[in-house]
């Protein structure tokens, strides 16, 4: 992580008058699984400060330090576009590819990490796979502006295209969300997709406000309404069979079959 910081840090000392793309792929606040396996506290970080002294489990101490870590490096990055003096003319987003973790004898319900939504990483449910991004970007994205449209990472090409002002390779399932980052209507998707193979398959659905859930091959999909159930706590199939039925023809469509991405069926528990 610290590298990463000093490699970002002098990719904008070093940057010259031209527009530029930084890919900055943290991986804090992840888990030293190995040295989780053996030790019990796979958190690995230089220091616990400034949680020393609090009366918390270690392990959650070291998350707790990775995650103010990271917020104190993108403070630094903030620091350095301000000294370049492109502050005001370069857009930050800030997001994650993946809910909470249990990892590495990290515990994601001790400071209540996914709030009132279920599931954590490796789950479709919304505590796996709902993120928040922070996008900043003065004059252009409206600040303190909180906005509810759901967009997924395929998006981010053909909105980095449009704001390059070149167009995106045809094909891709993504779109610009340039509008919603800067405060306008945004075209809605029809539906976005998901689909996760660790210990047999998963996928998921969300068309609207309807999310749908089918957590093993062949299982009958688990239906919700996130305007009214974000936590996924009420399973609604049984009384919207249009929307189930509308659902499934997506699946229908969603994936290209392929060879090291199988649909296959949770392996038998020994």
């Amino acid at each position: 992580h610290d590298l990463f910081t000093q490699r970002a840090l002098e990719m904008v000392d070093k940057s010259g008058p031209d527009p530029f793309f930084m890919h900055l792929a943290y991986t804090i606040p992840h888990a030293n699984n190995e040295m989780g396996r053996a030790l019990g506290n796979g958190m690995e970080v230089p220091e616990d400060a400034p949680y020393s002294s609090r009366p918390w489990p270690q392990v959650e101490k070291n998350f707790a330090a990775m995650v103010t870590r990271m917020d104190r490096d993108m403070g630094r990055l903030f620091e350095a576009l301000k000294r370049k003096g492109i502050d005001d003319n370069t857009l930050v987003v800030f997001t994650s590819d993946n809910g909470p973790h249990r990892e590495g004898g990290h515990d994601p319900d001790y400071f209540d990490s996914n709030g009132p939504v279920k599931g954590i990483k490796r789950d479709l449910y919304e505590g796996g796979i709902r993120v928040p991004a922070i996008a900043r970007w003065p004059g252009k994205v409206p600040q303190a502006r909180k906005s509810d449209f759901p967009w997924a990472f395929w998006d981010v090409m053909p909105t980095f295209a449009e704001l390059a002002g070149t167009a995106a390779p045809a094909g891709l399932d993504g779109q610009s969300i340039v509008p919603a980052l800067t405060g306008r209507q945004q075209r809605p998707h029809e539906f976005l997709y998901w689909e996760f193979h660790e210990a047999g398959s998963k996928q998921a659905v969300r068309h609207g406000d309807w999310k749908a859930v089918r957590n093993r091959l062949k299982a009958p999909l688990e239906l919700y309404d996130l305007s009214k159930d974000v936590g996924e706590t009420e399973n609604v199939a049984g009384a919207n069979p249009g929307v189930v039925a509308r659902i499934e023809k997506y699946l229908e469509t969603a994936r290209t079959e392929h060879a090291e991405y199988p649909m296959a069926e949770a392996p038998a528990k020994r």
